[in-house]
């Protein structure tokens, strides 16, 4: 249980929230370093997370029971946004919402707070079905992908995803007779303490989001030696692997490619792990494929990681699209003729997917794209030859990251 007043979970939560609202960090690096028990810590991650998920709702309830509006950057709006995240995504009470919010501004404006809490209590705080996502993102989707898709994010960002497994052989997802199986090797189950469920110090299977297994099965079976470019943390290396490639996994990050190690120990599969820059290394031979799961702004990954949506300004996107174009194009250089590349990033940006593969297309003329059916149901190419995963797919079955993959074969020379 956390503390009983509660205080130190509230007080982590505040300092997480400017942490990734000032600082631009990601909740996972601001929730580091704060010495709490573990219920606390658990607490105010999810207090932090539950006030990103619904921060506009939150500054518009706030407006509307202020005479001047607060600042954006003013604690009496961030211990706001906290009390009110509590009191609509955790259902904590009224009285435990007022008592654990004033203590956090001691020597300001306790009245003002107190003020516009017990206004918003009275009236009554609505329970919605979508909550508003930041306002350029809103416009930017809707630009790229249209209205429906906006609200299905909308609707997205509310619900706990569920926890998606990818499994080295089927026998193994025996195990797991309560989930659904949306694809070969797979499992989807409602989300859970991963280290309790069977199986897992037999390393028969791994965490792994659906769409995020995509571009390893657009890997051809007839492959034999292939390259995982940015590989870690090793999801799709683990793929490659369990399908009898023979795996070069390649990563500049030793911090992450030790992870990857632990992976592999834990599942007892195997690949040949090299610590380098993919931009200035050079393999002794040619792959029959080459998988690119590109470093992006991850605005795909917005269900799990709300903050995303507050990092990813247009700056990051046209960073991240520009090293995508060096990776794609160093990647073309270790295919061998009639090889596959497969370019893939957890982004909902076209600048991170279909702009980078048309661009490719055309610096790239003796490639192509071939449309690959990914083996899951409801998922299919689009007419240009892409996988593009949107919100609202699936969405009765739990729904996706989003997502792009495209597959592209050299010709042969």
């Amino acid at each position: 249980m956390p503390s009983p007043d509660g205080f130190p979970a509230r007080l982590a939560a505040l300092s997480m929230l400017d942490a990734v609202l000032r600082r631009a960090q990601t909740l996972d690096s601001a929730s580091q370093g704060h010495k709490l028990p573990p219920a606390d810590l658990g607490l105010a991650i999810a207090i932090a997370g539950e006030t990103l998920r619904r921060l506009p709702d939150l500054d518009y309830l706030i407006d509307s029971a202020t005479r001047q509006r607060l600042p954006d950057d003013s604690k009496a709006r961030a211990v706001l946004r906290l009390a009110l995240a509590q009191k609509i995504g955790l259902d904590t009470p009224d009285h435990a919402v007022v008592a654990t919010a004033l203590p956090l501004v001691d020597g300001g404006p306790r009245r003002l707070v107190h003020g516009v809490l017990g206004t918003l209590l009275r009236r009554g705080l609505p329970k919605n079905d979508e909550a508003s996502l930041p306002g350029d993102v809103e416009e930017r989707w809707a630009r790229a992908w249209g209205e429906d898709v906006v609200h299905a994010a909308r609707r997205a960002i509310l619900q706990r995803a569920p926890l998606d497994l990818s499994f080295a052989n089927e026998g193994v997802s025996h195990d797991f007779p309560d989930g659904i199986s949306l694809a070969p090797l797979h499992r989807r189950i409602a989300s859970a303490d991963v280290s309790a469920l069977p199986g897992y110090g037999d390393g028969g299977w791994w965490v792994q989001d659906l769409a995020s297994s995509l571009p390893a099965r657009l890997i051809p079976s007839s492959a034999t030696r292939v390259l995982d470019l940015c590989a870690a943390p090793g999801g799709k290396t683990m793929q490659l692997a369990a399908a009898g490639h023979e795996v070069t996994a390649l990563d500049r990050a030793k911090s992450r490619l030790a992870r990857l190690k632990e992976n592999l120990s834990r599942t007892k599969l195997t690949a040949a792990i090299v610590q380098a820059d993919a931009l200035e290394w050079q393999p002794d031979d040619l792959f029959d494929a080459v998988l690119v799961d590109a470093p992006c702004s991850s605005t795909g990954t917005f269900r799990r990681h709300p903050e995303i949506l507050y990092r990813a300004r247009p700056t990051i996107i046209a960073e991240g699209a520009a090293v995508q174009t060096a990776l794609v194009d160093q990647a073309a250089k270790f295919v061998r003729p009639g090889g596959s590349l497969v370019f893939a990033t957890c982004s909902l940006e076209p600048a991170e997917g279909e702009e980078q593969v048309t661009s490719f297309l055309t610096r790239h003329p003796g490639y192509r794209i071939e449309p690959t059916d990914p083996g899951v149901a409801g998922l299919a190419p689009t007419r240009e030859g892409w996988l593009r995963i949107v919100p609202g797919m699936l969405e009765e079955s739990g729904g996706l990251d989003g997502f792009f993959t495209a597959h592209l074969v050299r010709g042969a020379e």
